[in-house]
């Protein structure tokens, strides 16, 4: 249920990157593809495993419907989801597919045995592979490149919080709430209070 979620999620903020950069139904498609199955791609190929879409292709019909419902809505809507609300909506419902990848890949993670901290760079890779996969194929720098906020911290902090609460043995409502909570939480406090490492310090003009 995690997993579709989360695909869904991302799903969606491929298609508002489409609207803003007016793509037709087909490029809608493609990046809400992308987007939402990219992450999980990249770790399933790392762990060696059957592709979790090729198996099923359920995720990808949801990554279809969540497209075409947005290039409807931007169809009859023109600029509903290109502009201040667009802009919103695609950061948030990022934060929201970021932490419950982390989650999700680190559990696969753990689930296929690999060691902890391998787990946890999966869960990372899973949260934020498919974000960056959108940017490229849009044309746009990928927001880890250029922006200080914390967002593959906030993966990683999601990631690490699952596999710790995986060790003390703690139930599984638990482990998903703990690790949503720390990388939803580091992710918004990121964007609303401006949670961000130091930049670093520029040398002075002799």
């Amino acid at each position: 249920m995690f997993e579709v979620a989360g695909v869904a999620i991302f799903a969606l903020t491929g298609a508002l990157v489409a609207a803003r950069k007016g793509m037709d139904p087909f490029g809608f498609i493609l990046l809400a593809t992308v987007t939402g199955v990219g992450g999980g791609t990249l770790r399933d190929i790392l762990l060696g495993r059957g592709i979790f879409w090729v198996r099923d292709p359920s995720d990808v019909i949801a990554c279809t419907v969540v497209a075409l419902g947005a290039w409807a809505l931007a169809y009859v809507r023109p600029g509903v989801l290109e502009g201040w609300a667009g802009r919103k909506l695609l950061i948030w419902a990022d934060a929201a597919g970021l932490s419950l990848f982390a989650v999700v890949g680190t559990l696969k993670g753990l689930d296929a045995a690999a060691p902890v901290l391998s787990a946890v760079a999966l869960g990372a890779m899973t949260a934020t592979f498919g974000g960056i996969l959108r940017d490229i194929l849009a044309g746009d720098r990928p927001i880890v490149l250029w922006s200080r906020d914390f967002y593959v911290t906030a993966a990683t902090a999601g990631a690490a919080m699952t596999a710790l609460l995986v060790g003390l043995g703690l139930s599984a409502p638990v482990v998903m709430l703990g690790g949503l909570a720390a990388g939803f939480g580091l992710r918004a406090g990121s964007l609303l209070f401006g949670w961000s490492f130091p930049s670093l310090p520029r040398k002075t003009p002799d």
